[in-house]
């Protein structure tokens, strides 16, 4: 039924108890929770590459500074897995984010869903706990829908999806659209880059927006 997760992120769901009578928020984390392009362009130059910002994608975008040109898939697999193993734990928080949640925490349930690689979900649980998250955490491996549609299965009350990537509405709409699903962005450079996801529901652009966008709909039902 669920042959669509991951080996690696099943034992973490059937670790995690939901409450079927409650509302439930799903929640990315980077660039949602933290910086992670803030905290990327630092690392990167202590590489000596840089971000070019010339489209949403990583591979294409990660240059060197001495010649300009892009390094190659592999490279951006490699620098990402450095970058993970030394920055998740402390990287920047969103503005509003721990605040939001917060918030949120007094009307629904709260599951961090982050692909990070889950060899380093112990550091990212550290960030999050650091910056006043401290939610239960699903570190995920590949697309998202399977996994929210287990995490909303049997759900008696309202889901509400987070996330900055598109394909990941994409693949929440396919397996889950039951779902609200909510597109937002923090870092406002790789905003401009990118309109609202094409399965999203809405795009928000601040976390004071979201908390009052799903508040809104807990409360009365409307948007």
């Amino acid at each position: 039924m669920f042959s669509g997760i991951h080996e690696d992120v099943r034992p973490q769901l059937e670790m995690l108890e939901i409450d079927r009578d409650r509302p439930l928020v799903i929640t990315d984390a980077d660039e949602v929770l933290f910086n992670f392009m803030v905290g990327l362009e630092d690392f990167l130059e202590t590489r000596e590459l840089f971000f070019d910002w010339a489209s949403f994608a990583l591979t294409g975008n990660i240059r060197r500074i001495s010649n300009k040109q892009p390094i190659e898939q592999q490279e951006v697999w490699d620098l990402l897995s450095d970058f993970f193993d030394q920055r998740c734990a402390v990287l920047p928080a969103v503005e509003g984010a721990a605040e939001g949640l917060a918030s949120l925490s007094k009307h629904a349930q709260v599951v961090v869903l982050s692909n990070v690689p889950p060899k380093y979900a112990a550091k990212r649980l550290e960030g999050l706990k650091d910056k006043g998250m401290d939610f239960p955490l699903i570190a995920n491996v590949g697309s998202k829908g399977e996994v929210v549609r287990y995490l909303t299965r049997d759900l008696k009350a309202s889901a509400y999806f987070i996330d900055d990537i598109p394909h990941n509405h994409s693949s929440v709409n396919q397996h889950a659209a039951h779902v609200h699903r909510l597109h937002y962005i923090a870092d406002d450079r790789l905003s401009k880059l990118l309109g609202p996801a094409e399965h999203c529901h809405t795009r928000l652009y601040g976390w004071p927006d979201i908390c009052a966008h799903i508040i809104r709909h807990i409360e009365t039902g409307e948007y």
